[in-house]
């Protein structure tokens, strides 16, 4: 199954390198959406089906964190899962991420491997990029 994912960070080279190393992991892609903001992300998110969202913390008009603030005051956007990409590495900060919201967190610089498995483990992918369901069909109601 392949994700649509928005890229949100103030930076448009860290975004391509974002794009880019994602692309490389092998995680599978669909659309990709880039925002350079908090605030131009809520646009898009209101208005695009997106599966996951990679936010920087740093940027100016909404920050990473305000984001998730209010991504959680929709019943809708609260179910995306939100991944962290940012130079903050301070125990205290990453606890900051993950009680308001955010799923994981990602420090720069990374890898694509490194991509690959939190990506993967987020949206419930196995090591073999398959999602945790089991064989067959038995108690399927449809």
């Amino acid at each position: 199954m392949a994700y649509n994912i928005l890229i949100v960070d103030d930076s448009l080279p860290m975004r391509a390198v974002i794009k880019k190393t994602i692309k490389l992991s092998g995680f599978d892609v669909g659309q990709v959406h880039e925002a350079p903001d908090g605030a131009e992300a809520l646009k898009i998110l209101k208005s695009e089906w997106l599966d996951l969202v990679l936010s920087d913390y740093n940027m100016p008009n909404m920050n990473g964190l305000e984001l998730i603030q209010e991504m959680q005051k929709d019943d809708v956007l609260k179910e995306i899962p939100v991944v962290m990409i940012t130079t903050e590495g301070s125990e205290q900060r990453i606890e900051e991420f993950m009680n308001r919201g955010a799923k994981d967190y990602i420090k720069k610089p990374f890898t694509p491997e490194e991509i690959r498995l939190k990506l993967g483990r987020i949206m419930g992918e196995t090591e073999d990029g398959q999602g945790d369901f089991e064989d067959g069909d038995d108690g399927l109601d449809f």
